[in-house]
């Protein structure tokens, strides 16, 4: 039996998939980095436009067709079209199960929600974004049943950024972070305080710019593959392994917050550009899921880029560019500055060690906002009481508050939980790189992060969306364990403070 016409259908709308996504993206980006301010009509319809045909295509009844043939006769194929008919199945019914106004709204909605959102972030006003919120909220509920109806609604809305990550996995996952980390913040409490007042001060923004370029050389990023944008909330946006989208922003007087968001930005980057060619244009094309990618972003920032023996050549780089500022900055002074573990109010200001509950503050009001228990109306409420609960500060102004990041205006609810396990996943990357080369820091010290990026390539990257997130990791890593990252964090808390 042949199923060369079935074949041919589902390849043709990957490639369509991948096409639209590039088309879309663009725009997107576009809108968040150099498009005029009052460009949003035309974008929108220009959205609802692509996003239209993108529909009819998804949706073809002769495809849907084709692809029920496929699935009805899995076992006579090899399993990489078994994986390609699952993985395509479940792209196009993220979209076919939802009614064609409601997709086509959900979009225009999101680009007009991200600039109402840049609108009350600028004047600290969550009054402006409100009404957007609560829209997207309620898309989010409906789209929740349409694309899966039989899961709990959030647990829906979280597989489509992590396949099979559900609230009782991370009701467990960040109980086990609050029982490991609640004690340790309370011992690095006791301690005075980490100086960090000589990095806080004024650097040129063209410097900055030079500074960025540098830590892009250093991380061995193809800047033939690159290019590098400013906006409100950076950001990295892919559309193959050969043209991928870096954002950073930068702050006069916080040179280090830019080049943690190019060493975050990057290892998206990386990620994408390590995919194997055999993947582009198909289904499977860049990285598998949100908390993969963000492992591998937090742990270009954090596990290397926060390490006493990589911030000794990030020094000496921006020591190049700022040597006034950090003439009197030595090593050890850095490495204890940039590790400086304090609550506050910004996630993207966090350090490790507080970061998750950051994260446990979203994923909260996430799920009381599919739920029904919570309106967008009262979200700032909730929103300060959390900060208050689990961090003990209370953001001075919407800006600082519930209007510091873009997820939601973006649509994306279900996402927030990722930045966390990405996180916990990069700890256990590291345990076993180091079992395998116990040279790693030595190496890192010296400024080479060949041997990190390439076991990530090897073990992540090269496989792009081929492998299921769970299985990915588990072939790299074994059984996750959110212990890996209590240890690697109570480690590092513990040469930072002397516990």
């Amino acid at each position: 039996m042949s199923f060369e016409k079935e074949f041919e259908l589902m390849h043709k709308i990957g490639e369509a998939s991948v096409a639209f996504h590039h088309a879309m993206g663009i725009l997107i980006y576009d809108a968040e980095t150099v498009a005029p301010e009052k460009s949003g009509e035309g974008r929108g319809r220009t959205l609802a436009f692509l996003g239209d045909i993108e529909y009819e295509m998804m949706t073809d009844p002769e495809l849907n067709k084709a692809l029920e043939v496929l699935d009805g006769h899995k076992e006579l194929f090899s399993d990489y079209e078994k994986r390609e008919i699952e993985y395509t199945i479940k792209k196009v019914g993220s979209v076919s199960k939802i009614p064609k106004e409601e997709y086509i709204q959900a979009l225009v909605l999101q680009d007009e929600a991200t600039t109402a959102w840049k609108k009350a972030k600028q004047a600290s006003d969550y009054s402006i974004f409100e009404p957007y919120l609560q829209k997207i909220v309620e898309y989010n509920r409906k789209l929740a049943g349409y694309i899966r109806p039989d899961l709990k609604p959030y647990d829906a809305l979280l597989d489509l950024y992590e396949e099979g990550l559900d609230m009782e996995f991370l009701d467990k996952f960040f109980s086990d972070l609050r029982d490991g980390l609640v004690p340790l913040i309370r011992e690095v409490g006791a301690k005075p305080q980490v100086d960090n007042a000589k990095i806080m001060r004024s650097c040129p923004f063209e410097a900055q710019r030079e500074f960025t370029k540098d830590i892009c050389r250093m991380m061995d990023l193809d800047e033939g593959k690159l290019v590098l944008g400013e906006v409100e909330h950076p950001f990295t946006e892919n559309y193959s392994n050969s043209d991928v989208r870096l954002t950073t922003h930068y702050y006069e007087n916080n040179f280090c917050d830019n080049m943690y968001s190019i060493l975050h930005e990057g290892g998206h980057s990386m990620y994408e550009m390590n995919c194997d060619d055999k993947y582009n244009f198909t289904i499977f094309q860049g990285g598998v899921s949100m908390g993969i990618h963000e492992s591998q972003s937090r742990f270009y920032e954090n596990i290397i880029g926060r390490s006493y023996e990589y911030t000794k050549c990030l020094l000496e780089s921006a020591k190049k560019y700022f040597p006034e500022q950090l003439a009197d900055v030595d090593h050890d002074y850095f490495y204890k500055a940039v590790n400086r573990a304090e609550a506050g109010p910004v996630r993207l200001e966090a350090d490790e060690l507080t970061y998750s509950f950051h994260i446990m503050v979203r994923y909260e009001i996430e799920k009381k906002l599919i739920s029904g228990e919570l309106e967008a109306k009262d979200a700032p409420a909730e929103w300060n009481r959390l900060y208050e609960e689990f961090l003990g500060v209370t953001p001075e102004n919407d800006a600082r508050g519930i209007l510091q990041d873009s997820h939601w205006a973006g649509g994306l609810l279900g996402y927030f939980p990722d930045y966390a396990l990405g996180s916990a996943y990069g700890a256990q990357m590291l345990h076993f790189m180091l079992e395998e080369n116990p040279n790693l820091w030595e190496e890192v010290g010296n400024g080479d992060l060949s041997f990190v990026t390439g076991w990530l390539k090897e073990h992540i990257h090269q496989h792009a969306c081929y492998y299921p997130p769970k299985v990915l990791f588990e072939n790299a890593c074994g059984k996750f364990d959110a212990k890996y990252f209590i240890d690697y964090i109570r480690a590092k808390m513990t040469d930072v403070y002397g516990l």
